[in-house]
């Protein structure tokens, strides 16, 4: 081969080194990126000049005619990538979970002492007060003021879960629009990194990375799985359903349903209908992304994203004590941590109040007056907010929606035989048939820990109570049923159990029930924690750029280059020697 040619041998040294070293001070430079994976060059051999062959085929003439970089490659295994998103995935599942137990315990104050449980132990503590000397009017207000401060206390934690329910609610939509975002810049780096790579000489893994990181951030908040075709394109599946397509994204979608929560579907696959202005309005029932019929198990990995963690713990509505009436009714929520509280929390405040009015109703003598209000009913210490009207309101009473004139909308529903009516969203009354087929108010049933005030008449003058009869005599025995009231054991928490319990019991259980549950959701949490750190330090041993290791390959690059730089100036000594001794 001629000296010429040897040159080129050397040249192709040089170059190779060249970026080579270039590749490597890439990796040092982006040594604190987030999601830069490191690169690693690939050396090829170019074609050999075959001068000879020899008749044994053994061992042929040839000649060398440098190298190349063939490749400068990604250093990533898919296997450990796909392990690490799908227990990322996992992680955010039960993050939500744990973060929706740490919220009601945080509402219900058994983390800094300032509890609900107070405010239900003073009411009982003034009922011990009264069985000592029910004519006491030192006794008969406190009963009342520790009965107002348990309605205040019962409204507060009802509101403050619902308006947790209601940051959950957020969240669904700010977790639907940032997949929907996702999936658009996965879209766009698809249709950026393809004609780069067309030609097969060009690699774009910063773009890469940039998808990748993506699919990182994308799995945490669903289930998700992919693949690269022909072309280069990651495609997405997400919840089993095309996601990122070659050609589009096929965008989740939400919807506001009567509860006032956000219902995720799918708009490529749900089924509409055209509005007057064309527009279309979808049935996102028939697509919806979640199928919560099916259990959750890590077996078959539907404990798999935020999102699907966050509609579960949210639920579908706001629950309350009829939630509980039977097994069917719970298992719509019982998979719901939010749901499940509300009902049960909603079901011990509904029957105290229950318990306390049903012991005053039964015990007032409507001819001597005694425990009678100023109308002639039977006195009570509970009322329900709005509640004067008895009978559902005539704008109402012949649709299932419908306005009363004045902008406000009204709705019924039906379950178990009693008609519920919500005005503008929230809870009017619970109303049942009577003989005549009218729908009538449920005295028993309109108790809820978002609607009872103390009797206005007792909070102002607690002295109506009395409790000394006609006849002068003191009323032990209305006091000692309330007192029996609280410690009767007949109540559950809910339908699937079947130890009974007292009023005091209730709450006690109750609580241990979400402790319970914490503990749990907490154990999950750090495990999973831990499996992800373990999968993340394992994948950072690949992928992860090492200053120590790249200045060692910077050195011996660059000790690539100072060989091939000698060996050039070599040749051209030899070609000068040639040259000098030819013109002698």
């Amino acid at each position: 081969m001629s000296l010429f040619a040897d040159l080129y041998v050397g040249t192709s040294g040089l170059q190779g080194s060249q970026e080579a070293l270039n590749v490597t001070a890439h990796n040092i430079t982006n040594t604190d990126t987030k999601g830069y994976v490191r690169q690693q060059v690939s050396y090829g051999t170019r074609e050999y000049n075959r001068i000879s062959m020899s008749q044994t085929g053994v061992a042929m003439k040839q000649t060398g005619l440098g190298v190349y970089i063939s490749e400068v490659r990604q250093v990533r295994d898919q296997f450990v990538d796909a392990s690490f998103r799908r227990e990322e995935g996992r992680r955010g599942f039960y993050d939500a979970s744990y973060a929706a137990i740490e919220e009601i315990e945080e509402v219900f104050g058994e983390l800094d002492g300032a509890n609900f449980y107070e405010s239900m132990n003073n009411m009982w503590t003034a009922i011990e007060e009264l069985v000592k000397d029910p004519s006491s009017e030192v006794c008969q207000s406190m009963f009342v003021q520790y009965a107002q401060s348990f309605c205040e206390a019962s409204g507060n934690v009802y509101q403050d879960l619902s308006d947790y329910q209601d940051k959950l609610n957020v969240t669904v939509k700010n977790d639907v629009d940032r997949i929907n975002e996702i999936g658009h810049k996965i879209f766009e780096l698809n249709n950026s990194i393809r004609p780069i790579e067309a030609g097969g000489v060009e690699h774009a893994n910063d773009l890469k990375d940039q998808r990748n990181q993506l699919l990182d951030e994308l799995a945490k908040l669903a289930n998700i799985t992919y693949d690269t075709d022909y072309y280069g394109n990651v495609l997405v599946k997400l919840e089993q359903h095309d996601f990122v397509q070659m050609n589009r994204v096929n965008e989740m979608a939400y919807t506001v349903d009567e509860s006032g929560f956000y219902s995720v579907f799918w708009p490529d696959s749900a089924k509409f209908t055209r509005a007057e202005n064309g527009d279309k309005i979808y049935d996102a029932t028939t697509a919806p992304v979640y199928n919560f019929d099916t259990p959750i198990s890590s077996a078959i990995d539907t404990d798999l994203g935020e999102l699907k963690s966050v509609l579960l713990a949210r639920g579908d509505h706001r629950a309350n004590w009829t939630d509980l009436l039977n097994e069917d009714d719970y298992d719509d929520i019982k998979e719901s941590v939010m749901m499940n509280v509300m009902s049960e929390f909603d079901a011990l405040v509904h029957n105290v109040v229950t318990a306390v009015n049903d012991v005053l109703a039964s015990n007032s003598e409507l001819s001597s007056n005694y425990l009678v209000d100023e109308d002639g009913n039977p006195l009570q210490l509970f009322h329900r907010i709005g509640c004067a009207d008895t009978s559902i309101p005539e704008f109402i009473s012949g649709a299932d929606i419908s306005d009363d004139g004045a902008g406000t909308t009204y709705s019924r529903s039906y379950k178990d035989g009693f008609c519920y009516v919500t005005k503008a969203g929230k809870e009017l009354g619970i109303y049942s048939k009577n003989s005549n087929g009218d729908y009538l108010a449920e005295s028993g049933m309109w108790f809820s820990a978002a609607n009872i005030v103390v009797n206005q008449d007792l909070l102002q003058y607690p002295t109506h109570l009395g409790f000394i009869k006609e006849d002068g005599n003191v009323d032990y025995k209305t006091v000692t049923m309330l007192e029996d009231a609280f410690n009767v054991k007949k109540y559950t928490l809910n339908p699937t159990l079947t130890n009974p319990l007292s009023l005091t019991e209730y709450y006690a259980n109750l609580v241990g029930q979400i402790a319970n549950s914490g503990n749990v959701y907490k154990q999950l949490k750090e495990n999973q924690d831990l499996t992800v750190e373990n999968i993340e330090a394992t994948r950072q041993g690949q992928i992860g750029v090492s200053t120590d290791e790249e200045l060692s390959n910077m050195i011996r690059f660059q000790n690539a280059y100072n060989a091939a730089s000698r060996f050039i100036n070599v040749i051209d000594e030899c070609t000068e020697h040639i040259i000098n001794t030819m013109a002698r």
